[in-house]
């Protein structure tokens, strides 16, 4: 039996500014291959395409069911080559907050101006938005 989560707008932007501090001067970091489970699954296979800095405050507090990032500042050159799939968000210590996919639309969590990398070339993310159910 599976089970539908409904969050109250409160609720959601009580959940969602707290994970915000959290992610403060943290990192993206994209990757290409099948996206691991969860979060908390280790990596397995994948490849690290790039990291990219998180601001100093990651998103502005909200008082709606979505987190919008600032902007994220692009790695300038990828670690390698590869089809940008998902991504996982870091704080600064290193720790795996959150998981999502990425693309090149709005349909993504992550939005990419390309999800084609090249070592060495620029991984440009255009936003990232969480929206709680």
């Amino acid at each position: 039996m599976s089970t539908t989560l409904s969050v109250s707008t409160d609720g959601a932007a009580a959940m969602l500014n707290p994970l915000s501090d959290l992610l403060d001067s943290g990192n993206a970091k994209v990757y290409s291959g099948t996206p691991p489970a969860n979060a908390d699954a280790s990596l397995s296979g994948n490849t690290l395409l790039g990291t990219c800095p998180l601001s100093a405050t990651s998103a502005p507090d909200t008082t709606t069911k979505t987190l919008t990032f600032n902007a994220i500042t692009s790695d300038s050159s990828a670690d390698a080559s590869g089809t940008a799939s998902f991504f996982r968000l870091e704080s600064s210590g290193g720790d795996v907050h959150i998981q999502g996919l990425c693309g090149t639309t709005s349909a993504y969590a992550m939005v990419m101006t390309t999800t084609t990398i090249t070592a060495g070339g620029t991984l440009p993310i255009a936003s990232c938005t969480i929206t709680m159910p």
